[in-house]
């Protein structure tokens, strides 16, 4: 019998942490055939090793690559995410960025430095590379897909049926990603990854607060509730004079934050606090707790307590996966038996190839990538002036 479902050509660009994870959901899609072209990266050696290791085809020409593929997976540093999505949407093909969406870099300027730079310029260059990318993206048979995983997770899922069921009024909500550092070595330099804490970490709930009143606003009024002001404050713990390093929480971030806390006023009168560091030990701290009109959600992405596992030696658990950024395998954890799943990761990619293959709208798309980051980098102004309130843009 012969097989209906589409084919979808993919291909990778990038080959470092967000490559692998994107691989591995894209081998579990179901319902779209999914052909994996090949791999890019701007460094030849990680990228043959990624090839050879998963058996992809690696391409030295990121234009061959986009050429052969029907969408790409931007799995690189948010510094090239303008320039290589707009190339990708160029030649109608989707895009699926990986978070953070884009961002202000320091625009190739000697001697820039993170700690230093002028805020508000930030905010508008950024706004200017959403714009650019948006453009891009309108012109285009492609779309945008962002990656923020938290959007798909189970949890935030089931919250979006009961605002749509109930036509619930959100009032407040709160939440937090926190754990120790990064997996790339980008991260702790703002011209390549664009901020710290706010720009790395708090995307993550801050993703979430946003789409779940765009889907409060999508019910009740037949459009999006948008974030309107937003203050905040950040802190840089572990560059400070007084911190105290005992050598559990890692540190050598050169010019960003490593604590933010953001509140964000939106357009209803409503709000939302979202917090974020580089400070908790213990693995990854991610939650979110919402509180409506007619009900009450506190979803606790990570850790997830499903499972819990007592292991009495560290050492007999070295092939054993337990949860992301654990520090020991010894004593009680919360293991996860199918992070990937519960964190929305698979989720998020049968949505996009789903979309690739039928042409629909992503639930998690260009207009949320866009708020996103310019809540970011107007919370940055705020911050920068002690925690006054700030105007977000408008996307008109």
């Amino acid at each position: 019998m012969a097989d209906s479902n589409p084919t979808i050509r993919a291909g990778i660009v990038g080959s470092g942490f967000a490559a692998r994870f994107h691989l591995e959901a894209m081998r579990k899609v179901y319902g779209v055939n999914v052909k994996i072209a090949g791999v890019y990266s701007p460094t030849p050696e990680h990228c043959r090793a990624f090839g050879q290791t998963n058996g992809l085809e690696v391409f030295s020409d990121l234009s061959a690559l986009i050429e052969q593929s029907d969408i790409i997976h931007l799995c690189t540093p948010p510094s090239t995410h303008e320039r290589i999505g707009v190339e990708v949407l160029r030649k109608d093909k989707y895009v699926i960025i990986e978070k953070p969406f884009t961002g202000y870099f320091g625009g190739g300027e000697e001697g820039f430095s993170g700690d230093s730079f002028d805020r508000r310029t930030g905010l508008e260059q950024a706004m200017q590379s959403v714009k650019n990318l948006l453009a891009a993206e309108a012109m285009s048979k492609g779309q945008i897909c962002y990656a923020e995983n938290w959007v798909y997770a189970p949890g935030i899922q089931k919250e979006r049926e009961i605002l749509e069921k109930t036509g619930a009024q959100i009032i407040w909500m709160h939440g937090e990603e926190a754990h120790s550092g990064s997996h790339s070595p980008f991260y702790g330099i703002w011209s390549h990854s664009g901020g710290g804490s706010i720009m790395g970490k708090a995307v993550h709930p801050l993703g979430a607060v946003l789409y779940l009143k765009q889907v409060e606003g999508m019910v009740s009024r037949g459009r999006p509730i948008r974030p309107a002001t937003v203050s905040a404050r950040v802190h840089t713990v572990t560059r400070s004079e007084t911190y105290r390093d005992l050598g559990f929480i890692k540190k050598g971030y050169t010019d960003i934050e490593d604590f933010g806390a953001l509140h964000i006023v939106f357009e209803d009168g409503m709000f939302a606090d979202v917090f974020a560091s580089e400070l908790v030990l213990g693995g990854v701290h991610n939650w979110i707790e919402i509180t409506a009109n007619n009900h009450r959600t506190v979803v606790n992405i990570n850790p997830n307590d499903s499972m819990k596992t007592f292991n009495p030696q560290g050492s007999q658990f070295d092939d054993v996966y337990v949860v992301e950024k654990i520090e020991t395998k010894e004593g009680w954890s919360n293991i996860s038996p199918d992070e990937d799943w519960y964190t929305g990761y698979q989720s998020e990619i049968q949505d996009f190839y789903e979309c690739g293959a039928s042409g629909k709208t992503p639930q998690c798309g260009s207009i949320l990538a866009a708020d996103t980051i310019l809540t970011v980098y107007a919370a940055y102004c705020s911050a920068a002036e002690q925690g006054k309130e700030v105007n977000i843009p408008s996307l008109d």
